[in-house]
């Protein structure tokens, strides 16, 4: 008997069989993936909301692997076919990150479909669901840890949406999937879930115009006085310094500001005068330029670099960047 000649129900069935006994290697891939982007992220300096994962249950899977279309199954090749089976999703704050994020994955990984539902639902005219989907597998030639070896035999489906697109997609998904709606009021809820998507476009822009302007006319030097019981930099002094010497720079998350005026402290740098003298003599566009960067770093990537270039292997000793020794050491031979 070929495989053609398997009746449909034998086959979803044979397929969810394999699944179950692969769910356990796909959990631990989950975390993988969950671990890897986030890292890609947080190195990049790109802000972010949240980054989360979700292996696929079994009986999601089942259901999926048993769905017709016109009488025929709509996946033949269940374990091949459906590719959410490890799912992550990042939400941003604002519309531009989703792109800087697609941006960065497309560096870091291999992306073996992107699709922009946002953008396929405006060329049909209409508003409503808003999300960039991806499907991503490691590359080949990408140097991964012995625990994330593992990683390069699966693929993960990557949503990557704002927060306000991720609180429709939320609420309009759990009113139509999990609720009852009864018929005679679903046109009436059809328009104000339009209503709501064209209103939270409109919040989306405002949100991005609201940054803009406000990176564009942060001072470099605040007015508050410090905390002088921290000798750190404090993280709100440090983004307004950073958004004036780096106006083109996107914001970092704020515990990143907190993170790098750690390093600071390391390196003696107290005050932003001091900081304000180190950065002095660099070249903030040709540090950048070497880097090579696919997508624009944020502001606490554009120190971090700056630091690397005025400090070289004494910046890579520094306590607070133990976790990321090798990865410094490939950015310095960029700027040699």
């Amino acid at each position: 008997m070929t495989t053609t000649d398997v009746p449909d129900s034998e086959r979803v069935r044979e397929a969810v069989r394999h699944y179950v006994e692969r769910q356990p290697a796909l959990e631990r891939a989950t975390e993988g993936f969950i671990v890897l982007v986030t890292s890609a992220l947080d190195d990049a300096g790109i802000n972010y909301l949240t980054v989360t994962g979700r292996t696929k249950s079994v009986e999601s899977f089942a259901g999926k692997a048993a769905r017709m279309v016109d009488g025929r199954l709509l996946y033949p090749d269940p374990l091949e076919q459906i590719t959410d089976q490890i799912g992550l999703r990042v939400i941003t704050y604002v519309r531009d990150d989703v792109d800087a994020v697609a941006q960065l994955l497309s560096g870091e990984l291999t992306v073996l479909d992107d699709r922009d539902m946002g953008q396929e639902t405006a060329d049909q005219g209409r508003w409503g669901y808003s999300s960039r989907h991806l499907v991503v597998a490691v590359d080949a030639s990408r140097t991964l840890t012995p625990e994330q070896e593992a990683l390069r035999t699966f693929t993960a489906s990557v949503q990557v949406r704002t927060v306000l697109q991720h609180a429709w997609a939320e609420f309009e998904h759990d009113i139509r999937y999990k609720g009852t709606v009864p018929e005679a009021h679903a046109p009436d809820l059809n328009r104000r879930f339009t209503l709501a998507a064209g209103l939270l476009e409109l919040a989306d822009k405002e949100f991005s115009a609201i940054r803009d302007r406000l990176q564009a006319t942060m001072p470099e030097h605040p007015g508050d006085e410090p905390d002088e019981s921290d000798p750190r930099l404090s993280a709100q002094d440090l983004a307004k310094f950073l958004a004036g010497a780096y106006p083109d720079a996107g914001w970092s998350r704020t515990e990143h500001y907190t993170w790098i005026s750690g390093l600071l402290l390391e390196l003696g740098i107290a005050s932003l005068e001091e900081l304000a003298q180190v950065l002095a003599g660099t070249d903030s566009e040709q540090i950048t330029a070497r880097m090579g960067y696919r997508y624009p770093p944020a502001a606490v990537r554009r120190l971090d670099d700056a630091l690397l270039a005025v400090y070289g292997g004494d910046y890579i000793t520094l306590h607070g960047n133990d976790h990321r020794v090798e990865q410094l050491r490939e950015r310095l031979t960029k700027l040699d």
